[in-house]
């Protein structure tokens, strides 16, 4: 009997073992979404990833002398590293930048599907004439879609009101890359097929579904976002899920794998307001140059990046099932969105994850 109770025990404590197993290949296997109205989030552990855990000291020292505030990495979706420095905390928010253009990107492929525009169509149609300061045949040229693929054709070296007489001719639409304000226009073409503000859409189609707790907030030219380092995070984790929250589809699968892949026959390592390493040549803001190899030649050539003024980041790496975050202020010198932060950046994290 003895015999018998024993052996049952060992049957016992071994499918006990099989299942916390399994729960841990789960955890690895299959991609999290964190609750939508909690602060409460799954975790992993490098060690149970088998990364190098001997270089994570080295990364927080980095990331503490290059003036970072919050850093995450999710590995499929579950936070593995979560970092703050410089009087920064998870509660704490921090200006997106540019990084946020990839916001106006998305709520625009919304948009498009719930019927209120047509990326195709000419900004012109959604806008009347009259909103460049150019003749209405050139005007005309410039569609919704020139404005996501920087390709308008306007002229880039005038400022970043986006006013009608700051917004000049200098090529045809679609002839032109260049790194312009004028994206902005988007948000008014959705304010106006919408009848709501931009910001209101956003925080309805965006914000409340993901649980992203941020805000707009306008100063000057600029319409900047404004989050927690964890907002942030969730933002990629949709993007790794090419637009799906969960089983909840926030934006059509077709549009957004459309914004993470080459948008145009300029700058090939351009999407809809998203940069795509991985390229044969890129272009940088302010530069007509065209330059050859990778934009980030030490991160994964299937990356795609939000990158904005002064080092805000957002990396999803598919192939890697990473997401990676970094708010702050600028590493180095002033930057527009790419700068040599990435390459030292993942120069460390190659040396970190396997």
């Amino acid at each position: 009997m003895k015999k018998y109770i024993y052996l049952l025990l060992i049957i016992f404590i071994s499918c006990s073992n099989n299942n916390e197993i399994i729960i841990n290949e789960t955890s690895l296997t299959t991609l999290y979404f964190p609750p939508i109205n909690e602060n409460s989030w799954e975790t992993l552990t490098a060690e149970e990833l088998n990364w190098n855990t001997s270089e994570i000291e080295t990364l927080n020292t980095f990331l503490e002398e290059n003036n970072t505030k919050g850093f995450i990495i999710l590995y499929n979706g579950r936070i593995v590293l979560e970092k703050y420095f410089n009087e920064h905390s998870n509660s704490k928010v921090w200006y997106w930048a540019s990084a946020g253009k990839t916001l106006t990107s998305i709520t625009t492929g919304i948009a498009e599907e719930n019927g209120y525009l047509n990326i195709n169509n000419s900004v012109s149609s959604y806008l009347g004439e009259g909103w460049t300061n150019t003749t209405f045949e050139k005007e005309n040229l410039i569609t919704c879609k020139h404005l996501l693929t920087m390709t308008s054709g306007l002229d880039d070296e005038l400022g970043d009101s986006v006013d009608s007489e700051n917004l000049q001719y200098i090529a045809n639409a679609g002839e032109r890359w260049a790194y312009h304000n004028v994206y902005k226009k988007l948000q008014n073409i959705i304010s106006t097929t919408t009848n709501v503000e931009f910001e209101t859409y956003f925080e309805t189609e965006v914000n409340e579904k993901i649980g992203m707790t941020g805000f707009w907030y306008k100063t000057g030219e600029y319409n900047l976002y404004y989050s927690n380092t964890r907002s942030m995070a969730r933002f990629g984790l949709l993007a790794m899920n090419n637009g799906t929250w969960g089983t909840t589809a926030i934006v059509n699968k077709t549009y957004f794998k459309n914004s993470i892949n080459t948008s145009q026959s300029i700058n090939k390592s351009y999407g809809y307001l998203w940069w795509l390493n991985g390229k044969k040549s890129y272009m940088l803001p302010q530069s007509q140059l065209e330059f050859s190899g990778e934009i980030i030649p030490n991160a994964p050539s299937d990356m795609y990046a939000a990158l904005g003024k002064n080092d805000q980041k957002i990396y999803v790496i598919p192939s890697k099932k990473l997401v990676i975050v970094r708010m702050g202020e600028s590493a180095d010198n002033e930057n527009f969105a790419v700068s040599t932060f990435d390459n030292d950046l993942w120069e460390i994290l190659n040396s970190i994850i396997n």
